[in-house]
């Protein structure tokens, strides 16, 4: 099955090398594209081997019938990838981590 992004989750993730620069997380925009280069890999060849959950109703804003794989990324980070099975695809609806969404993660 393939891996397909929301094109909101593409902007997003687009966005984040800014806020990991802004935010100083990452020094450099190398090392900020690699980390989120790296985490989209990290998703499209794993994604079908990871233990998936059901979404908690929260995210259901991002679409019904979702489940959620988790990646850790570091000591700190853990991200949060939800997705919906479209016919052979993988359809990734919204990405987010422990720092923004943890709370909401049961």
């Amino acid at each position: 099955m393939k891996v397909v992004f929301a094109p909101e989750v593409e902007e997003d993730l687009y966005e984040l090398i800014e806020v990991l620069i802004e935010k100083e997380y990452l020094g450099t925009y190398p090392f900020a594209i690699s980390y989120v280069e790296d985490l989209i890999v990290d998703i499209q060849q794993n994604i079908h081997s990871k233990l998936k959950k059901k979404a908690p109703v929260f995210f259901e804003r991002y679409g019904k019938d979702m489940y959620y794989i988790t990646y850790q990324r570091n000591n700190n980070t853990t991200w949060y990838v939800f997705f919906s099975i479209v016919e052979e695809s993988y359809f990734v609806r919204y990405i987010s981590n422990n720092h923004a969404s943890g709370q909401y993660i049961l």
